[in-house]
């Protein structure tokens, strides 16, 4: 190879590295946005007012914390815009499962009416279950399981609210916070975050469950945490559901598709614990069948232009003698397909379909449909400040069958 071969090539390959990096850090930090203005909300400066933080108790830290009575709804941030949250930081005295379920966080925009941002606490962070484990992913992170914060660019054109209201039925005795943003025109083409928690106690058979419901508009799905609290009648795997999103006006079958579960969250061949930046699975319990998953399509992106609507299937798999136990006990399931070394068989393509008992159905890994406790937190952005989603369930619908997992070992 020559020297100008040589050359060339380095030359390609720098020039390649510097555009990722100029991909990855869209404005150099040394670089200041023109009448930018940095502000923090917290109890010690409520309003984020210049030359207004740190009062009082004559400005010895005499407002880090505040309680929140029963009932309350204590107002975290109210500020007139244009502006963009960054991060939040919070760390609260009481962090059992059933409190971090209880507490609802929301976020408004621009004097919108209803929230785009509506879930509980501890669910919005990764504390799925209000289960809190130290993990740091590319938006959420706990560093030493104690506190929750999340960094992520949330734009306003006209005003900001966030609000934490305690459904516990106890005074929060202490919490700490702090909102990040910066007041700055925003883009016309600016979407807005969005936040939608929903749970069902169980899924139905056969049926996908709903992480995001159809929303219309235009924006972009950021990605969910998931948790699962396994049917006490089933046997073996939980997560052979494939996550499917449908895009722009697809009706019975989606563009994009998963292959399962633990692929999804982007580890294959079951699910240990781990916390990676864009995917992750803080919870793995299979004494107590308490399991929990996060995935953020930051370097994939899923951009929707009408609509869109996010579900997984309610599949499991077990070996072949597990799956006809539970048949014979009459739990609800329904094998689809089986696997073995040499053929794999779908069972529902024949008519009618092929049962377990059928002689030419080899032995071997069986995937059936299966009913679990699954709860999800969607994350999108969106060209409205409304969503027209269905409000958060009642507290008691929420807190059921949280807190009551035993030691793990």
């Amino acid at each position: 190879m020559t020297y100008f071969h040589r050359t060339f090539i380095l030359t390609l390959l720098l020039s390649c590295l510097l555009l990722t990096a100029s991909d990855t850090f869209a404005a150099p930090l040394y670089q200041m946005p023109e009448e930018a203005q940095s502000r923090w909300v917290s109890f010690e400066n409520p309003t984020g007012a210049p030359g207004s933080g740190g009062k009082a108790n004559r400005g010895a830290k005499g407002a880090a914390f505040s309680p929140i009575a029963p009932g309350e709804e204590k107002v975290l941030m109210d500020v007139e815009g244009p502006g963009v949250i960054h991060r939040m930081w919070c760390t609260l005295s009481q962090r059992a499962p059933k409190d971090l379920r209880s507490y609802v966080l929301r976020m408004y925009w621009d004097g919108a009416a209803k929230p785009a941002v509506e879930a509980p606490f501890g669910d919005f962070f990764g504390a799925v279950h209000g289960e809190v484990k130290p993990f740091e992913s590319a938006l959420f992170s706990s560093p030493e399981g104690r506190s929750f914060n999340f960094t992520l660019d949330m734009p306003f054109r006209k005003h900001a609210r966030v609000t934490l209201t305690n459904e516990s039925g106890e005074e929060l005795h202490q919490f700490f916070y702090d909102i990040n943003y910066t007041l700055a025109d925003q883009p016309d083409t600016a979407l807005y975050f969005h936040a939608f928690w929903c749970r069902e106690r169980y899924t139905e058979l056969k049926k996908d469950f709903e992480i995001l419901p159809r929303v219309s508009g235009r924006g972009r799905f950021l990605g969910t945490h998931i948790g699962v609290i396994g049917h006490p009648d089933n046997l073996g795997w939980w997560g052979e559901g494939e996550v499917k999103i449908y895009l722009d006006g697809d009706d019975a079958f989606p563009t994009l598709t998963g292959t399962g579960t633990e692929d999804y969250a982007g580890t294959g061949y079951l699910q240990g614990e781990y916390a990676h930046q864009f995917q992750g699975s803080l919870l793995i319990d299979n004494v107590n069948k308490y399991y929990s998953f996060y995935r953020y399509h930051v370097p994939d992106p899923v951009y929707f232009h009408q609509d869109i609507r996010v579900t997984i299937q309610q599949i499991g798999g077990a070996m072949q003698e597990f799956v006809k136990e539970m048949l014979a006990n009459k739990v609800e399931i329904i094998p689809i397909s089986v696997g073995a070394e040499d053929q794999y068989v779908n069972l529902l393509e024949s008519d009618p379909p092929k049962t377990l008992d059928d002689p030419d159905i080899p032995y071997g890994w069986t995937n059936y449909y299966r009913r679990d406790d699954v709860c999800a937190t969607a994350f999108f952005y969106l060209d409205a400040p409304e969503n027209g989603l269905p409000p958060i369930a009642p507290l008691e619908e929420r807190v059921t069958a949280i807190g009551e997992r035993r030691a793990a070992h």
